[in-house]
């Protein structure tokens, strides 16, 4: 039985991952905050949104492709930035690189990654962005930037919605660490992943390779120092504005949901808003962020593009938020997922399947091209017209 047959959605790699990787890993990838609410009302809200479906619109293939910044990218979505990805299937960095160049899809490195951009950009040709948690130190703020920029990292996205770590309850519950969890109960499992086991082996202990030029070496302690210090996770319009004038690319703001703040984003410069509730596990009173995107796109119109992530689970919702006006759809736990399921295989079947089944999708609404979407919507009292939407 092929790959697609075997799990043709993210549901049944999740279900999947949970069985082959250790807890505390899943437990990272799949939860929330609190009591996990806004986790649930970040995936209801997209069940929600209906779409008519087309008929007699005869025999064609959808123009899936989209250009931002100069850039073809042969499908409106790629790959959300990830901390700590080398947990969930080590050497996971270097395989979701080679499944966005092969898809031709961007995919966005964290700066919490268990890999460098020096190692990743190799990897990962044009379709390379990079995310990043504001350093307060000047000088290693503008090293970053240039590692990036030399490495072929094109886009820019400084995450701004996460000012103080959350509660985060059941990964607290199940050890999640920078490192491996501390009590026995916790670690119990972990022998008996012996796939996992032999990645590791294979690939030795995760490390935060991006910022251990800034903390004198691998060791865990010296990691955690950093973030304490050297993290800026309350950035302000006065430092964005610092990094809009030494970023010479496209800049993303990542972790909008008001339309003031993605108003006053753009008259700084910003040439992308990222509509992002950081997957609910922030704050778990968040509203849906695809219930704020078309307020969003209401008040930046076409001035900057939208890059929406956030409770994205197919084809399906990447139609849905397109359709509300997105221009591209970032997705995380669906690649941790595949990860998870299968190995270093996982990306590249992700892509593969979200590719398949937003073409599915928009054959049955008829839409020959992304810009007809919008006009699929049944539409909601309270939304912008189409003509503002796209």
């Amino acid at each position: 039985m092929s790959l697609e047959d075997r799990y043709p959605s993210v549901a049944d790699l999740a279900a999947k991952a949970r069985r082959r990787i250790p807890h505390f890993i899943f437990e990272y990838i799949d939860s929330g905050t609190g009591a996990e609410a806004g986790l649930e009302r970040s995936l209801s809200a997209f069940q929600d949104i209906q779409m008519w479906p087309g008929v007699m619109a005869g025999t064609f293939e959808p123009e899936m492709a989209v250009e931002l910044w100069g850039t073809r990218y042969a499908a409106p979505f790629g790959i959300a930035p990830m901390g700590m990805v080398g947990l969930m299937w080590p050497g996971t960095e270097i395989a979701l690189a080679k499944a966005a160049q092969k898809a031709q899809i961007p995919m966005c490195l964290s700066t919490m990654a268990n890999a460098n951009p020096e190692a990743v950009g190799r990897h990962v040709g044009d379709m390379g962005w990079f995310q990043l948690y504001p350093p307060r130190d000047p000088e290693i703020r503008e090293d970053l930037l240039a590692r990036a920029k030399a490495n072929g990292w094109k886009v820019l996205v400084v995450t701004v919605d996460v000012p103080v770590g959350s509660s985060r309850e059941r990964q607290r519950r199940a050890g999640v660490r920078l490192g491996l969890p501390q009590r026995p109960l916790q670690m119990i499992d972990i022998p008996f992943r012996l796939p996992w086991l032999y990645a590791l082996w294979q690939h030795g202990r995760p490390r935060f390779w991006t910022v251990e030029p800034y903390t004198g070496g691998p060791s865990l302690k010296a990691f955690g120092e950093y973030l304490a210090t050297q993290v800026d996770m309350t950035p302000s319009w006065e430092y964005l504005a610092e990094l809009r004038d030494l970023w010479d690319g496209p800049l993303v703001v990542k972790g909008i949901l008001r339309p003031e703040d993605a108003e006053r984003c753009v008259a700084m410069g910003v040439d992308g808003i990222g509509v992002s509730s950081h997957g609910a596990r922030q704050l778990d009173a968040v509203p849906a962020a695809i219930d704020a995107l078309p307020a969003v796109k209401s008040v930046v119109g076409d001035r900057a593009k939208i890059v929406f992530d956030s409770g994205l689970r197919g084809g399906l919702d990447i139609a849905r938020a397109l359709a509300l006006g997105a221009d591209m759809c970032l997705l995380g736990r669906a690649f941790g997922y595949g990860a998870g399921a299968l190995g270093l295989k996982g990306p590249a079947h992700v892509a593969k399947m979200l590719r398949d089944d937003l073409r599915n999708v928009m054959i049955q609404m008829g839409a020959h091209r992304l810009e007809d979407l919008p006009g699929c919507l049944v539409k909601k009292e309270g939304w912008p017209s189409n003509a503002a939407l796209r």
